[in-house]
């Protein structure tokens, strides 16, 4: 099974495509899509769909996992992120991709058998799990790695279909 992870966001979206064959892991390729503050929001989003896009054609992933939105105080931050994430989903839609949701509690599970790890510790593991020669980086493509992983130990599950969106 062919992975495409995203962390989404509006200024820095991170991803990673990651192939799980019987829980075995391989990466395709990771990065980021960054947009500039001063743009309008609507050319930022048309940004990250067309990029988005881009990475589908060429990594051809089977499935995309995506972290669901976290409301933090800010709504304004909130909002945002859930318009970026929208045309991620629609990216993802209408290329026929099956979308899976995971909360940043499974994630950290998943990757560090612990729901409340801190941020260096997903850092630390996606690492070693990938057996990347270092950390990636920013932090939002390390997120959208543990992502991946996280779908690839569900998705192989029993447990994996109760995590369809």
């Amino acid at each position: 099974m062919v992975i495409l992870g995203i962390d989404p966001g509006l200024a820095i979206v991170g991803w990673g495509v990651l192939e799980c064959v019987k829980g075995k892991f391989r990466v395709l390729g990771y990065g980021s899509i960054r947009t500039e503050a001063k743009t309008p929001v609507e050319d930022r989003i048309e940004q990250i769909y067309d990029s988005v896009n881009v990475i589908i054609d060429k990594y051809k992933p089977e499935v995309m996992a995506v972290e669901e939105l976290f409301w933090n105080t800010n709504q304004k931050t909130g909002i945002s992120v859930a318009e970026a994430r929208g045309v991620i989903l629609l990216a993802a839609h209408k290329n026929g991709l099956r979308i899976f949701e995971y909360t940043p509690l499974q994630v950290k599970q998943a990757v560090v058998g612990y729901g409340r790890a801190e941020k260096n510790q997903v850092i630390t593991m996606v690492t070693s799990i990938l057996k990347l020669p270092k950390p990636p980086k920013p932090d939002d493509t390390a997120d959208a790695l543990a992502i991946a992983i996280c779908h690839g130990h569900a998705g192989e599950s029993p447990l994996g279909k109760y995590y369809k969106m």
